[in-house]
């Protein structure tokens, strides 16, 4: 019987700490996306467009994962798969995106582009080292820790992007660079669904 509460008393840290983790980074991602968004609109830029989309995905993500820490395995593996149909939605908004300009082209402020990426670098990184020991807790988490894994990924692209927008005067790097973000953001949807699908079929 002791041993039952000790367990008992082990899960409910563990999801104690899950919960005061994923709060903060709720809180810097959500700041985060209504920056980057201000920045992607003002300085025309797909990629930065993507990135901020990328944000708000992550928020909705750890606002849900909050929900799912005290859940059983099914309703993890249900709240995960349901953040992935939502990293595939936020990929297909910016392919919508980038679609439109190719019809209307133009070349985005890369100085608004540079400085935004590496504000959301930073931010992410942050991210990204308060998540590191949950990576391996269960699928909830893991989901978690792979969208905050992409994000740095995605800032550096942005920022790669605002330097070759500046060396050859074309809005053709920032395109290019969105077209990555959107392979990443799909591959990263494919995987979370695909691993929320195979702990469903556990738990039933």
């Amino acid at each position: 019987m002791k041993q039952c509460c000790g367990n008992d008393q082990s899960l409910e840290q563990l999801r104690g700490r899950q919960r005061a983790t994923l709060q903060i980074v709720l809180g810097i991602n959500a700041a985060m996306f209504l920056a980057v968004l201000a920045a992607a609109v003002y300085a025309s830029s797909s990629a930065l467009l993507a990135d901020s989309l990328d944000n708000l995905g992550d928020a909705l993500t750890y606002g849900l994962s909050l929900f799912a820490v005290s859940r059983g395995i099914g309703a993890k593996a249900r709240v995960a798969l349901f953040k992935g149909v939502l990293i595939l939605l936020g990929a297909m908004i910016v392919a919508g995106q980038i679609t439109y300009r190719l019809f209307v082209p133009g070349v985005p402020i890369f100085e608004v582009m540079g400085i935004f990426s590496l504000v959301a670098l930073v931010a992410n990184s942050i991210c990204l080292y308060l998540l590191w020991r949950h990576r391996n807790e269960d699928v909830n988490m893991s989901s978690v820790w792979e969208c905050s894994r992409n994000d740095i990924a995605s800032n550096l692209s942005v920022f790669i992007a605002a330097g070759a927008v500046w060396v050859t005067g074309s809005g053709w790097p920032d395109i290019v660079v969105a077209l990555g973000l959107v392979f990443l953001l799909m591959r990263s949807a494919i995987r979370v669904i695909s691993s929320a699908m195979l702990e469903l079929r556990a738990a039933t």
